[in-house]
């Protein structure tokens, strides 16, 4: 008698959990976002929808709307001391969320088009509600991100900031639309693509294969028809127990074990996505001399490097929209006293003891580059070039700290940027 075939990973389980259900509803596009939520919540006439309007949040007003499919709960202005995401998700959203799911419903939180999805994981990680936190009183089952087709691909590439927009969360939000749009895709636990292409099928595809490869941790679907069924999209996308909060930020998960992205360097659909990992450090100047032609043709990349003129600091890595951030993540391992490494967290120690390496430690090249019609051996050469030669290696950190370093100053060891930050580190064309 064959053995019956693993249930798939993204199946729905059973649970004895009692808690409301909270699934996060993120998305740069209204009309795609907004159809999803009145699909929900046509399927479920229990479902809450909480939506805050932060068109008047720099004047320290925000409108709070929770609704079901048919019609308006409540509808209050909420004045707030400070003009800022992070103060909206302190003082309104989350203690909703908590007095709601105390009536025992399933709730449906829409995010504002330029809130990340992290931020919200954040706070519901570390922001207590009247003592308690968030989590004793709902299970987060999901966060979920919704593309809009016809226009997703402009999105990924455009070079406007949310300042240029007029549509910043805060007064020193400096965010690029790219960045916000390719956050939301990459902290999802499952992505839709809604809609098609104007260009046709082919364009179509092209954009599933972008997300996938863009998010390949992620449940993946399509809403191509006319007509969707409402019942059908809540068996794909609540009660799914899709979320794992132990789950890094991206430019965390390579240096907590996980995977970052998938090396796929044939392309399909014209989509590359290519892996560099090394060892030896990078040449400050020769890196800084390649950085405008490396994300040429590159969508997005992201992950963390370490540079021979500094080699005691992990620097995140994220491309989007033309412009590349470089931060600061705190030190490398092996530049920690033994009795600091009691401060970090468990993974991390985990991850660099599997992969220690008696004389680099835990320090280590790790980035993934997506891009359409990308030449990746290309990428490979001019990166590879980058690296310390046999010559420079052997002069040791102690000259290497004296070398001309165009990156000077830049990430000073401070403690690493928290995911519930309001702003995004600075960028460089």
């Amino acid at each position: 008698m064959m053995p019956s075939p693993p249930a798939p990973r993204d199946a729905t389980t059973t649970s004895t959990d009692n808690r409301p259900a909270l699934t996060v509803l993120s998305g740069f596009w209204p009309a795609a976002t907004f159809a999803t939520a009145r699909a929900l919540l046509a399927a479920d006439p229990s479902l809450l929808l909480i939506r805050h309007d932060l068109t008047g949040i720099r004047a320290g007003m925000v409108r709070r709307v929770v609704r079901t499919g048919s019609g308006i709960v409540e509808d209050e202005q909420v004045t707030l001391v400070h003009g800022c995401v992070s103060c909206t998700l302190r003082e309104d959203v989350l203690p909703t969320l908590a007095r709601l799911a105390r009536t025992g419903r399933d709730l449906l939180l829409l995010l504002p088009d330029v809130v990340e999805p992290e931020a919200v994981a954040a706070a519901c990680a570390h922001c207590l509600v009247g003592g308690t936190p968030l989590t004793d009183l709902l299970r987060v089952d999901s966060y979920l991100t919704v593309v809009d087709a016809e226009h997703l691909l402009d999105g990924l590439t455009s070079t406007d900031d949310l300042r240029t927009l007029g549509i910043q969360a805060a007064d020193d939000d400096h965010r690029g639309l790219a960045d916000v749009i390719a956050r939301q895709i990459e902290y999802a636990d499952t992505v839709v693509l809604w809609g098609r292409h104007p260009d046709g099928p082919y364009d179509t595809d092209r954009l599933a294969v972008l997300l996938h490869r863009m998010a390949p941790w992620a449940a993946h679907f399509r809403l191509d028809g006319d007509l969707v069924d409402a019942h059908d999209l809540t068996r794909r996308l609540r009660h799914t127990h899709r979320h794992r909060p132990e789950t890094p930020s991206v430019l965390n998960r390579g240096l907590q074990g996980h995977a970052l992205g998938l090396h796929e360097p044939q392309p399909d659909q014209g989509v590359v996505s290519a892996v560099f990992r090394a060892r030896r450090p990078f040449h400050p100047a020769r890196l800084h001399d390649v950085l405008e032609e490396v994300n040429a043709e590159i969508i997005r990349s992201r992950g963390h490097i370490w540079l021979a003129s500094q080699p005691d600091t992990v620097i995140g890595w994220e491309f989007a929209g033309g412009g590349l951030a470089l931060a600061g993540l705190g030190p490398w391992l092996t530049a920690l006293p033994d009795v600091r490494w009691t401060h970090v967290d468990n993974q991390r120690r985990l991850a660099a003891a599997l992969d220690w390496d008696p004389y680099y430690g835990d320090r280590h090249q790790h980035l993934v580059l997506i891009g359409l019609d990308t030449d990746p051996v290309d990428l490979h050469r001019t990166l590879t070039g980058c690296l310390l030669t046999d010559a420079e290696l052997a002069d040791g950190e102690d000259t290497w700290r004296t070398w001309p370093d165009p990156f000077a100053g830049c990430f000073p060891l401070d403690p690493p940027r928290h995911a519930d930050s309001d702003v995004a580190p600075s960028r460089t064309g």
